[in-house]
Parts: structure tokens; C-alpha cells; sequence
């Protein structure tokens, strides 16, 4: 079993004003404590740009690259999206990286709103998403779209008509689809084919369905401690883990845990919920994190 970590886990975030944003030297050395020996880059800026810097600061804590996060604008006529993932490929092609993880956002900062698309801003989303993949691939990087609260791709009937409409594979987040609305487990049942990717993510169901009913923006329930420490909230994790693995899955299970920071944490702070999980996967995996 493949587990990787996240900056999100340690409060590092694209989102302006999402709270204290810790160094990442803190953040990858904790990676390495945990035990993790693979991450995801986190938010563009947060980690080098040049290959070089960012291989030797990634070795240097003992940890490779599994991909990136990609906010990207897809449901715009006007606007092609492809420029704005080449540099990124540049730094995963260099890294060895394997995974783009694309979210749909709307072009606003942020995730406590979204608009609705029309019939024709769908068609565009579809045809961009076949077409970012393809440029992945060519460069031997594998995309998927992250369904995402906030972003274009949310809710259960989006994800089904990108399903249908579209052939680029899914990161299955297991928070975020269940506070979207979808049942991430019957997911990972139904179409195991099109998973290629996942975000391991707990949720406190109550503060979920407070977003759900519009009572809390998505910003104030993290704030709130909506995403806790896996095995401790209300996703199915165990379930979800052994579902993929017994149709073949073998990609990597990157854990994250959404958290808001105040202030430079005392104590162990992040690290804390960050070894509680990976206790409860090692638990559920019936070994070590690779």
C-alpha cells in the first residue's frame, strides 16, 4: 500500500487568507517523522520551481514527489487551460511524479461559492478535461479530476456527468465527495476502473451536512475541525481502502487531514493528527507505508 502525505495535512493552502502558512522545512521534516516517504507539492510557491532545488530540498528530507494539485479553469470558452499546466508537467516530469490532480474551480479565490454552468460551459469543461489529460500523457504523466467542494465538480450528478461525458480517470477524496453528497464507498465499488488516485480524508458528518444545508461556508467547518484524524470521523476509510485494493487498485493513497492554522503551532501541533492516521492505515493496511 502506497501512502503519501500532504501539505494540506500541515495547513499549507492555495486559498488567500486560509491561515498561517508553516516553512517547508517544518512540513517535510514532519513528513519524514511520520514516516511518510512520499508527498504531493502543496500550492504552487510553496515548494521551488527549479527541478534542481526541488529534487535536492525533496532528498534531503528523504521523500519523492507523487504529483500535484491543479486549480485550473476549464468551463471558459475564452480561455485555454493547457498553458497553465505545462510548467507544472516541467516540475512533475523532472521529479519523477506521476499524477496531476486537476479541480475545476470557478476563477474565483476560494470554496464557499460556485455558479451554475450552462449546457455549453459543460461541453467545454468536458473537452478540456479530455484534452489536459492527453497533454499529461504525453509527457508521461498521468491526470485526474479531483471532485471538489466549491469547484464546478461537486456534487454526485456532476461526477456521474463527467463519468459519461469524458474519459480522464477520478481522484477519489473521500471527504470531499461525501460532502458533496457523494457515497464515496458505493463509488470506489461502482467504477473502480476510472480511480486512479486517492485523497484519504475523515469527516465529523455533523459539520458536513451544516455546509450541505448552507448553515456553515466550507472555510468556517474547517476552521471548525470538519476533517479529523482517520478512523476518527465518519467515512468508512477501512472500507474504502479494501474496496479499491480488491478490484486492483495499486496507486497512492495520499492522506490528508484539511486544517486551518491560527499561528505557528506549539507542541507537536499537525504532526499529531498526521501520526494518529498514519497509525490507523498501517492498522488497515496490515504494514508499513511504502
Amino acid at each position: 500500500m502506497k501512502i503519501a502525505g500532504a501539505p494540506i495535512s500541515w495547513g499549507v493552502c492555495e486559498v488567500p487568507g486560509w491561515g498561517h502558512q508553516l516553512d517547508p522545512e517544518r512540513v517535510l521534516s514532519e513528513m519524514h517523522q511520520a514516516g511518510l516517504s512520499a508527498t504531493e507539492l502543496g500550492p504552487e510557491g510553496f515548494l521551488p520551481a527549479d527541478p534542481g532545488e526541488l529534487t535536492a530540498l525533496l532528498g534531503r528530507h528523504g521523500l519523492s514527489c507523487v504529483g500535484s494539485f491543479a486549480p485550473v479553469v476549464l468551463h471558459d470558452a475564452d480561455h485555454d487551460p493547457v498553458p497553465d499546466i505545462t510548467g507544472l508537467l516541467d516540475s512533475l516530469v523532472a521529479v519523477n511524479a506521476s499524477m496531476l490532480v486537476l479541480a475545476a474551480v470557478t476563477g474565483t479565490d476560494g470554496y464557499d461559492s460556485r455558479p451554475d454552468l450552462n449546457d455549453q460551459q459543460w461541453s467545454t469543461l468536458l473537452a478540456n478535461l479530455d484534452r489536459l489529460a492527453a497533454a499529461a500523457a504525453a509527457r508521461g504523466v498521468a491526470a485526474v479530476l479531483h471532485p471538489h467542494v466549491g469547484t464546478m465538480v461537486e456534487k454526485g450528478d456532476e461526477v456521474g456527468r463527467v463519468l459519461a461525458g469524458s474519459s480522464i480517470s477520478l481522484c477519489l477524496d473521500t471527504g470531499h465527495l461525501l460532502i458533496g453528497g457523494t457515497d464515496p464507498l458505493q463509488l470506489a465499488r461502482t467504477v473502480p476502473e476510472r480511480i486512479a488516485h486517492a485523497h484519504l480524508k475523515d469527516v465529523d458528518a455533523a459539520l458536513a451536512a451544516r455546509v450541505q444545508s448552507g448553515e456553515l461556508t466550507y472555510t468556517d467547518a474547517v476552521a471548525q475541525g470538519m476533517y479529523t484524524p482517520l478512523g476518527t470521523g465518519d467515512v468508512d476509510i477501512a472500507g474504502i481502502v479494501a474496496a479499491l485494493r480488491d478490484n486492483g487498485f495499486d496507486g497512492w493513497f495520499v492522506l490528508e487531514q484539511d486544517t486551518i492554522l491560527d499561528g505557528e503551532p506549539a507542541g507537536e501541533g499537525p504532526l499529531r493528527d498526521v501520526l494518529t492516521s498514519v497509525a490507523y492505515l498501517q492498522q488497515v493496511a496490515g504494514g508499513v507505508p511504502a
